[in-house]
């Protein structure tokens, strides 16, 4: 689940309050999106509410990881958590190569495409309790997955509570220089259907600038930034002190979270792998 920027970007979008949280799952598994991901290609677009098309690049998510891919593969660390694995690439590519990974999408379609390649997912939202809060090693935003939520001070907030001591955020950022929140919905490019308004959810796009500004405000340092083709990546680490401090706020969110929705936790330990 993801976005691909294209140099067709504006600042004209509809500005959104961020609630912090992911409101789009039943808009991601609604029928253009799942259709597409079992055909294995588009046409699929953010649609934004002026009209205005941002198009998903569905076979490319489709096929297996390729260079661009592999080079934020190969900067991962630890356990690696996929947030919005879409149909999988990259989880089957760090399974392939013995690593420990999960994938969570908020769609189903999702998560059987995965599983199907041999990966491990869960049918989640990132703001969903997870299996091995504070212990994964590296959380995966690419494709554009830090707009999810439309918060993407919240989204590395969240981020930081998945990670262990020192684990990297792991971004890919738009290609130009943006910082934009927006409603979209999932479309298949064809004229809207009637009450599809309804379906609309916030996103936000970020370029490198953005993003680094988000992070280092929040105490997340940059560690490394490089471009494959035509992809621009960004790692972050949080610093010791942020750490620190942070560690006790995360327990006790935990403890409420755990308290307010029920878990499954033989399904969690096996797809942490512990």
């Amino acid at each position: 689940m993801s976005a691909t920027e294209t140099t067709q970007s504006t600042d004209t979008g509809t500005a959104t309050t961020a609630t912090g949280t992911d409101t789009a799952p039943a808009a991601w598994s609604a029928d253009p999106y799942a259709d597409a991901l079992r055909a294995g290609r588009g046409p699929l677009f953010l649609r934004r509410t002026d009209g205005w098309l941002l198009p998903l690049d569905v076979e490319r998510w489709c096929a297996r990881a390729d260079a661009a891919d592999l080079s934020a593969l190969h900067r991962c660390e630890g356990a690696v958590l996929d947030v919005g694995c879409g149909p999988g690439r990259l989880v089957a590519a760090l399974a392939a190569r013995g690593r420990r990974a999960l994938g969570i999408d908020v769609s189903a379609a999702a998560v059987e495409r995965t599983l199907r390649l041999g990966g491990t997912a869960l049918h989640r939202s990132v703001f969903d309790p997870l299996p091995g809060e504070g212990r994964w090693g590296t959380v995966l935003l690419v494709d554009g997955n830090i707009g999810i939520g439309g918060d993407p001070a919240g989204l590395l907030r969240r981020a930081g509570g998945l990670l262990t001591h020192g684990g990297l955020v792991i971004a890919e950022t738009a290609p130009v220089d943006i910082d934009e929140r927006v409603h979209v919905r999932v479309d298949d490019g064809r004229r809207p259907s009637p009450g599809a308004a309804g379906s609309h959810f916030p996103w936000a796009r970020l370029g490198t600038p953005a993003l680094l500004r988000y992070g280092r405000a929040l105490g997340w340092l940059p560690v490394d930034q490089w471009e494959a083709a035509g992809r621009p990546f960004v790692a972050l680490r949080r610093s010791t002190a942020r750490v620190t401090r942070q560690s006790a706020e995360h327990a006790n969110s935990a403890a409420v979270t755990s308290s307010q929705r029920a878990r499954n936790p033989s399904d969690d330990r096996a797809a942490y792998g512990s």
